[in-house]
């Protein structure tokens, strides 16, 4: 049966202006994670982020709200006092993260606003070699009129998954600015590290208390993912054998030769992420550092399904051994741990978080696109802890990369999307 859209103009101008507003004040912020620190959160310039999101959730009138010390942000909207049947529907969560990515840099953002996008290649100007063009992004050609956000090209924009930020305390802006919409108990959850794959490893249940959640970390407008990568995430440590190179004759075993015999020992042709598509799985090679003594090669692992994860991590132990046979005088680990697990193996026995929000988009006026998302998000672990969490999309395009961009309209109508996820679960019945 078809739902009436909630009477709200979530794509009206003022809604923008305030999407706007926020994105550009949040995406200014340096709050990028380090894979290679140990601390919780891994940088603490995300809490910078964090901080003025509590500051800014109080000055709306919440008071329910707690900053953990292990990096998140945990505000809550009562179900609506005149609506007291609400208050027993499955309390709502939404989730975004604070942190951006750690492969290119986020220091010093400069975004720009391309008003009413009249088609055409961008060229972003502190680096001209940095172009939009439709004919590499044909989204772009469903954005025409709409107003763009990019950075000034030599920086992440910072979008994934501060476009998710901004899009979830509008929400909440709304929600309380009109009394006349039902809802039921709204979690806010603003979580750090999720670029590393850390995101929610630390976040409490009982901190969270939500029965059902949502990320907004997707792209397109009308996204729905509910079927994720699992992730693994392998460290290959190489030590040679080190002396002077004027008496090295015989004695010398340089770990950077052996990385390199072990790079050339994997696939090129396949298996990578830049040689597949769709449902096929990678060994991908992120990171190598170190010199003739020691090496360190950093790999994620990547399928769909778990035997194929496994697959991948065989393939890159075998070659390992094979190394170390042909080498004996070298000592070569790799150590395989795991990150997340696709969220489908959870929400395919309950799909009702995912028809909800199929309802939702279609109230929107919005084309669903459902497939299989080649990554992952917080909502991979959150829905293997228990709290299932499909993710919704936020309008952000090219992340990770110096051609970030977003639609502010896109992200007007996912804070629409939200809106009417409130209203339903608020009619739905305890234990959905």
């Amino acid at each position: 049966m078809s739902q009436p859209a909630v009477d709200l103009p979530a794509p009206d101008p003022a809604v923008r202006k305030a999407l706007e507003t926020r994105f550009l004040r949040y995406v200014q912020i340096d709050t990028q994670s380090d894979e290679a620190s140990s601390s919780v959160p891994s940088t603490a310039k995300q809490f910078d982020l964090l901080r003025l999101l509590q500051t800014e959730l109080r000055a709306l009138g919440i008071t329910d709200l707690t900053l953990h010390d292990y990096g998140a942000l945990i505000a809550t909207l009562p179900a609506h006092p005149d609506h007291p049947e609400h208050a027993d529907a499955p309390r709502l969560a939404f989730l975004a993260h604070v942190d951006t990515a750690p492969q290119f840099t986020g220091t010093n953002v400069q975004p720009i606003v391309h008003r009413n996008y009249a088609g055409g290649a961008l060229q972003l100007p502190a680096d001209p070699r940095q172009v939009l063009d439709p004919a590499e992004f044909p989204y772009l050609n469903q954005c025409i009129g709409h107003d763009l956000v990019t950075s000034s090209g030599d920086t992440l924009l910072g979008g994934d998954d501060k476009a998710g930020v901004a899009i979830i305390v509008t929400l909440a802006e709304l929600l309380l600015q009109h009394p006349e919409l039902p809802r039921p108990t709204v979690r806010l959850c603003f979580t750090t590290d999720e670029e590393i794959g850390r995101g929610v490893r630390h976040l409490q249940l009982d901190d969270l208390r939500a029965d059902v959640a949502y990320t907004l970390d997707g792209m397109d407008a009308g996204q729905l993912d509910y079927e994720t990568f699992s992730a693994d995430r392998a460290v290959v440590t190489i030590n040679g054998v080190s002396t002077h190179p004027a008496t090295a004759k015989g004695v010398m075993v340089n770990a950077l030769h052996l990385a390199a015999k072990l790079i050339n020992l994997l696939p090129q042709d396949h298996r990578t992420p830049e040689t597949t598509e769709l449902r096929q799985g990678f060994i991908h090679l992120y990171q190598m550092e170190g010199g003739a003594a020691q090496a360190k090669l950093n790999f994620i692992l990547r399928d769909f399904e778990l035997d194929g994860l496994a697959a991948h991590g065989e393939l890159l132990r075998a070659a390992c051994a094979a190394l170390e046979a042909v080498e004996p005088r070298a000592q070569i680990t790799c150590e395989i741990s795991a990150q997340y697990r696709n969220m489908r193996y959870w929400l395919e026995k309950n799909m009702r978080p995912v028809d909800l929000a199929r309802t939702a988009i279609d109230m929107a006026g919005l084309t669903r696109i459902e497939q299989p998302i080649r990554g992952g998000t917080d909502g991979s672990q959150l829905t293997e802890k228990g709290v299932p969490c499909p993710n919704l999309f936020t309008g952000m395009q090219n992340v990770h990369g110096p051609r970030e961009w977003i639609s502010l309209q896109d992200m007007a109508l996912s804070t629409q999307v939200c809106l009417n996820l409130a209203g339903l679960w608020a009619k739905e019945k305890p234990g959905a």
